[in-house]
């Protein structure tokens, strides 16, 4: 698919929320598109819940690709993902998480992921969203696309959960991905607090020694704590 064919499609593509109504047809676009199965409840939530930031893609009235996310407080976050967001924030201070992000098979590679993702971001760095710092998600360790897709979109790796999934009675490993807005800030690692004492005892510059300590003090820890980055495998 050629730029000029995707922007082609791009222009026929009208993006609309979510209503009651698309309840059968978004279930079965799920079926097909995620290993997760989820409950008819969350099919009547994102269609109709105020809760949810639920945006079609449709292309001649049939939806194509769809978004969903929700906006919550730091407070409501789940054990895993807690650490979000530095440790300062208030506990009513926002986040989004990204539930779900699909495209039909034969729309994708037209940038219809984007726009979806396009608006969202939009709408979550606007003026009435400044309160979010956050937008996370989740995805299996597997899942090469859609990992490579969130971070040519700058989100970077979290964390690492094992056997966080569960797909046909089986375990299965996963990321979380996040992407911090309007000023948001991940919390301090031990390198942060030492290059900020550090810089605080340069500032005073009693004498020499200090700074050169520092400095060994720094270089030891970064040498522990320096890893390899996390290596994801793909299945074909």
């Amino acid at each position: 698919m050629t730029q000029v064919q995707a922007y082609r499609v791009q222009q026929e593509v009208q993006l609309r929320f979510l209503s009651p109504a698309d309840v059968s047809e978004v279930k079965k676009l799920c079926s097909e598109w995620f290993p997760i199965e989820y409950p008819d409840s969350w099919y009547d939530d994102i269609t109709s819940s105020s809760r949810f930031y639920s945006l079609a893609a449709t292309h001649k009235s049939r939806i194509i690709g769809l978004i969903v996310a929700e906006l919550k407080p730091k407070s409501k976050l789940n054990k895993e993902d807690g650490d979000i967001l530095a440790t300062y924030y208030p506990p009513s201070m926002q986040v989004a998480y990204i539930l779900s992000l699909g495209v039909v098979g034969d729309f994708r590679r037209n940038g219809i992921a984007s726009l979806l993702l396009d608006s969202l971001l939009s709408y979550l760095t606007s003026k009435e969203s400044v309160g979010c710092k956050a937008i996370y998600l989740h995805v299996l360790a597997t899942n090469t696309v859609a990992i490579r897709f969130y971070e040519r979109r700058n989100f970077r790796p979290h964390s690492f959960l094992p056997f966080y999934y569960s797909i046909q009675g089986k375990p299965r490993d996963g990321y979380s991905y996040v992407l911090y807005v309007n000023g948001g800030q991940p919390p301090w690692s031990l390198i942060d607090y030492i290059s900020h004492c550090g810089s605080m005892i340069y500032k005073l510059q009693p004498c020499g020694l200090p700074r050169h300590l520092y400095r060994a003090v720094r270089n030891v820890i970064q040498r522990f704590l320096s890893r390899p980055p996390v290596q994801v495998t793909h299945n074909s």
